[in-house]
């Protein structure tokens, strides 16, 4: 038998050495290496087809390879100046009295009336802003001027220095509570370790949360190249986040009634996803994701999911309670690992406060070690935050978010609120809001040339036009002073819905109407708009392009 085998291989030999003899030595040794380097080619461009999709990646490589063509990058970067020159709009004359260096000679207490009087220079925001400014009433007085006060008790505190400012301490971790209380940490299925803190905004809560899942998802699973599936309409924050942590984004299309489309986040999940995404509301639309159906998908694949709340946090809870049809969208829904609520926006507190919540020990641990400042500084899906003990020689450094020192008197401001307007506070506030979203929804719908894009849920409505182009009516509006967002997919523009808007609701329709009319008597953009851009924008393929549109205009500011 071994004979045999000998006397084969000798043959094989034999032939082999007489086939390749019929070829030249150098062929012979690059043959492999260009083997290798086509399917090396091949293989990235599978991964690029995979990542991108197969549309995608040609047209990518359409407009690459016209770029190359001369004369044309030159083209499209000039054109692109234009853009950003005409996105300015005359930004740079106002600059030009910037100061750039400090003052020879202190202006002392004379410096508030200097501020006194640049302020007085500001475009008249009150009632005219789409969200921006969540409290009513004047600055001087009222709930502004309480946590004003509030806030300038404890300007010049850090809760990093927890043994000195045991107050903020104190204050950071009762806010934690009551948000959490808000948001089903009573609730027996929630399990009862519900823990956070309270960061900057809504950006920052975000950035923990994914950061927090996706070294919960290492430790748990070994996942080593991390991905994330978001539907379009969850908040750009999840792409900083995705850059910051280097996660893979995956963004699906909504369904037809602009929510997260489950199905199709299922057949992205695959065996290298530590999250997905739902908000309640999206910011585009004011429409509540299928929170249950999604938590049930991710409880099922043992993966997070985190809901944004930063808008509804401190509006649904109370919007439940007042008998509104709200679906369920805390923690009670099983599978829902963490939360970010803004208590900036409708809970009425100073700006650049907001509250990342997460719904046991696990998750929280490898954010980082963080040492105990109250019961809910200890526990485990936190553990995965950021933790800084590390061999520097500067000792044991303890900071739960990605900013070191905080500002202690924007705590102070947070817990003021949330306790100056109490359960019924928040009730009577809610109801306002919510009847003037409705009464906006109502106004809208009675002007023919526009529509509503979906079912609102709360108080951000979103409408859009098939007879005019909605971007110059938002161009109309802003010369009447009011400050809407503009929209794409599809093209329309949303008012975040305030308490400032309550006195100017009829006033807002009125000149929404006007508005409608002046640009069906005369379409066409006016001068100054910024009509012409953002549909482009639309319009553009290479969402690369856009980008870097968006780039050259944010240096070209600073």
């Amino acid at each position: 038998m071994m004979d045999r085998i000998i006397s084969s291989l000798i043959d094989f030999r034999a032939f082999a050495n007489s086939f390749l003899s019929n070829y030249e030595p150098l062929a012979l040794l690059l043959a492999p290496l260009l083997t290798l380097f086509t399917a090396r080619i091949l293989q990235s461009l599978c991964l690029l087809v995979h990542d991108n999709g197969l549309k995608p990646t040609i047209l990518g490589f359409l407009i690459t390879s016209i770029k190359m063509v001369p004369g044309v990058k030159g083209y499209i970067e000039a054109e692109k100046q234009k853009v950003v020159e005409k996105l300015q709009s005359g930004s740079k004359s106002k600059r030009d009295g910037w100061r750039s260096e400090l003052p020879k000679e202190g202006l002392g207490a004379a410096v508030i009336e200097k501020l006194k009087q640049e302020k007085s220079n500001d475009v008249v925001w009150q009632g005219k802003c789409s969200g921006t400014v969540y409290i009513g009433g004047s600055e001087s007085e009222g709930h502004f001027s309480l946590i004003n006060e509030a806030c300038s008790m404890f300007a010049h505190t850090n809760p990093l220095h927890m043994d000195v400012f045991q107050t903020i301490a104190q204050c950071e971790a009762e806010v934690v509570a009551m948000t959490a209380a808000l948001l089903g940490s009573k609730n027996k299925s929630s399990g009862g370790e519900i823990c956070g803190n309270m960061t900057s905004g809504g950006t920052e809560s975000i950035l923990l949360a994914v950061k927090s899942s996706r070294d919960y998802m290492k430790a748990k699973k070994g996942i080593k190249r991390p991905e994330m599936i978001i539907p379009e309409s969850a908040h750009s924050a999840y792409d900083k986040a995705a850059q910051y942590f280097n996660i893979k984004l995956r963004r699906v299309p909504v369904n037809k009634n602009f929510q997260a489309d489950v199905k199709a986040i299922r057949q992205q999940i695959n065996k290298n996803t530590v999250l997905i995404v739902g908000s309640a509301p999206g910011f585009p639309h004011g429409i509540i994701d299928p929170i249950e159906e999604l938590g049930e998908l991710a409880y099922s694949y043992g993966i997070c999911f985190h809901v944004d709340l930063c808008l509804g946090g401190f509006v649904l809870p109370f919007a439940c309670k007042l008998g509104y049809p709200i679906p369920p969208f805390d923690f009670s829904v099983k599978g829902v690992t963490s939360i970010s609520a803004d208590v900036h926006k409708y809970g009425l507190a100073p700006k650049g406060t907001s509250v990342v919540l997460y719904r046991n020990h696990d998750i929280r641990k490898v954010k980082t070690i963080v040492l105990s400042v109250t019961l809910y500084r200890n526990h485990d899906i936190r553990k995965h935050q950021f933790v800084a003990v590390t061999e520097w020689s500067g000792g044991l450094y303890v900071s739960p978010t990605i900013a070191g020192s905080r500002p202690g008197g924007l705590i102070a401001g947070a817990w003021a609120a949330l306790m100056a307007l109490g359960l019924e506070g928040y009730l009577e506030n809610t109801k306002a809001i919510m009847e003037v979203s409705k009464r906006i929804q109502k106004g809208i719908k009675e002007i023919p040339e526009l529509f509503i894009i979906g079912r609102p849920d709360m108080t951000i409505v979103a409408f859009g036009s098939n007879d005019l182009d909605i971007f110059e009516v938002n161009d109309i509006m802003s010369s009447k002073g009011w400050h809407l967002n503009a929209l794409q997919r599809p093209n329309s523009i949303h008012i975040c819905i305030t308490l400032q808007h309550a006195p100017v609701v009829e006033d807002f329709l009125r000149d929404l109407k006007e508005s409608v009319q002046t640009v069906k008597e005369n379409p066409g953009p006016i001068n100054g708009g910024l009509a012409p851009i953002y549909g482009a924008a639309g319009k553009i393929p290479d969402r690369g392009m856009v980008q870097e549109l968006l780039v050259n205009y944010m240096d070209s500011t600073c």
